[in-house]
């Protein structure tokens, strides 16, 4: 359930029956012809579709991360990292003061890694809560099953293109691009980037059959809520 169909009652009420949550972040960035919030989208609803039949509340998606390699990308909202992980202090702490003690973070953008060693942090600080930092789309079975369907899967290609984050008035190429350099464009500055990039697509296929996405989507959905199930830290001793 999200929070936007709650108030603060029902905070108050969940809360006291299951001390789980979910936070989803993501990021606003080129996506080539998809959505600027493709990352933002599929964090939300990945863990939105995850959360629903356990009835556990999730909070609003963070909308904006780290991708300082995309700022000559109009559009490309990026964050210091001292900003992000100020934020997302922040948020944990508030999520705590209202009881939750088990939290999902569910990680819609490879840069944004950092918070995974911040939640290392905020355990060790805190001894009474347990958190969880999942990259959805890399865990390992949803991974597994990207690399059985297609392994040139990657940033803005077929594997972020899902009906929810296309937009209609901008489709997809035909056929697949070449793989651009890599390890070039990590160690070049925004302006080599884009013009690296062009499109902004890493390479490979733009687009796969719908189906293939479903089968990406459920299983990455099932991993998202096997980890929101468990196991979590006993924290009757914290």
């Amino acid at each position: 359930m999200t929070v936007a169909n709650m108030n603060w009652r029902d905070i108050e009420a969940a809360a006291a029956r299951d001390l789980r949550c979910v936070l989803p972040i993501g990021s606003t960035e080129q996506h080539a012809q998809l959505s600027l919030c493709v990352d933002m989208i599929l964090a939300e609803k990945v863990a939105t579709d995850a959360a629903a039949p356990l009835n556990i509340p999730v909070f609003p998606v963070m909308p904006y991360g780290l991708a300082p390699y995309f700022n000559e990308f109009p559009g490309t909202i990026c964050l210091r990292v001292e900003t992000l992980m100020a934020v997302i202090r922040d948020i944990i702490a508030s999520l705590r003061r209202a009881g939750f003690r088990q939290i999902l973070i569910v990680n819609g953008h490879g840069g944004n890694n950092p918070v995974g060693a911040l939640a290392q942090e905020l355990i060790a600080e805190y001894g009474d809560i347990s958190i969880k930092f999942h990259n959805w789309w890399n865990a390992p079975e949803t991974w597994a099953k990207i690399q059985s369907i297609d392994p040139t899967g990657s940033h803005a290609n077929w594997m972020e293109n899902f009906p929810w984050t296309r937009l209609a008035h901008a489709k997809a190429p035909d056929g697949e691009k070449p793989i651009v350099n890599m390890a070039l464009m990590k160690a070049s500055p925004p302006a080599q980037t884009r013009a690296l990039l062009g499109d902004g697509s890493f390479g490979g296929p733009w687009q796969r059959p719908d189906a293939d996405m479903q089968e990406i989507w459920d299983t990455g959905v099932t991993e998202t809520r096997a980890a929101l199930e468990g196991p979590w830290a006993d924290l009757s001793h914290g």
